[in-house]
């Protein structure tokens, strides 16, 4: 789709000059309204693309080809945890609650042998996980139009659920350090990342996005807490280069759109069907790329495939 197109209004913005390249000042950029969003549910949509039937989405940008060019990757044998630590910490006495928490209780049997019992909530903004497709939904309908309630009861989602990705995820991943880009340690508060910035870091770099790849934005949020994602203009962009898989160390949706709810994270799910990592911890990601000066990598990553489920704490594996 022709870019001048999906991010029409966008030629008028004042340009400054940026680690090699030129970019726009955030202030002159035209206001995202609701409509906006809801005209790019449309433009951006993946529905159908892959067959009606299809519960995969941007993943089956990932195929044997660039699996096995993502396996070439692999010559050092340095390998990087993307997880955060997990707290353990109390459930909430509301079963409704959204917050997230991991509880362990473990005891020592009779036979021998030590077991536990595990309750784990990931959504949220504590623990590094990945969306399912079933996940989000807009105006009633998940990813590829499949009508909400034709997908979801109490007992998970019977489409699009996290065990399609049972086999696990095998390709190339990206590492977009922004704060590298701006000769920053971390972004920010409230930084947005702009298609711009994302691409004066490929020329920076030599590593330009293409289809299938898993990329991950790192603002530096472990080292202060700046809560800085992707810009909702992102999306298109997402969609031009067919990115497989959208990942970062933050939540992804970063400022607010009146009469929306995380748009951007909708976007990507629910038009695009690229799964989410949300909550990665890309610190020692961005210190062994840089020590390797490479930012390209083999990623592996396997979710639990718990039937129904709307995602799957995780531990993603960059191997260099």
């Amino acid at each position: 789709m022709n870019r001048r197109v999906i991010v029409r209004g966008l030629t008028a913005l004042t340009a400054i000059w940026l680690a090699g390249g030129w970019t726009l000042q955030a202030q002159d950029r035209p206001e995202i309204t609701k409509t906006q969003v809801d005209q790019w549910m449309q433009d951006l949509s993946n529905w159908g693309r892959w067959g009606d039937d299809d519960q995969l989405g941007a993943v089956n940008l990932i195929t044997p080809a660039k699996r096995r060019e993502a396996l070439a990757l692999a010559t050092t044998g340095d390998v990087v945890s993307l997880s955060l630590p997990i707290s353990v910490v109390s459930p909430p006495d509301d079963p409704n609650s959204t917050a997230a928490f991991t509880n362990l209780h473990v005891v020592n049997i009779p036979s021998g042998f030590l077991m536990e019992r595990q309750q784990v909530a990931f959504h949220g903004s504590t623990v590094s996980h990945l969306d399912a497709l079933c996940h989000a939904h807009h105006e009633g309908r998940i990813y590829n139009g499949v009508a909400l309630e034709d997908a979801f009861n109490e007992d998970g989602c019977s489409r699009m659920g996290i065990s399609g990705l049972a086999g696990g995820i095998v390709t190339r991943g990206v590492l977009l350090d922004i704060p590298r880009l701006k000769g920053l340690d971390a972004l920010e508060t409230g930084t947005h990342v702009y298609p711009e910035d994302i691409e004066a870091w490929e020329r920076q770099t030599g590593v330009t996005v293409s289809a299938g790849d898993a990329i991950f934005l790192r603002t530096g949020r472990w080292v202060n807490d700046n809560r800085s994602g992707y810009d909702i203009t992102v999306a298109p962009w997402l969609k031009e280069r067919d990115a497989a898989l959208v990942g970062s160390d933050g939540t992804q949706d970063v400022g607010q759109i009146p009469g929306t709810t995380l748009p951007f994270h909708k976007l990507v799910l629910v038009a695009l069907g690229a799964n989410i990592f949300d909550n990665m911890d890309l610190e020692a990601l961005a210190e062994t790329a840089a020590r390797l000066n490479r930012w390209e990598f083999l990623l592996v990553a396997a979710p639990i495939p718990n039937p129904g489920g709307t995602g799957s704490p995780l531990n993603p594996l960059a191997i260099f």
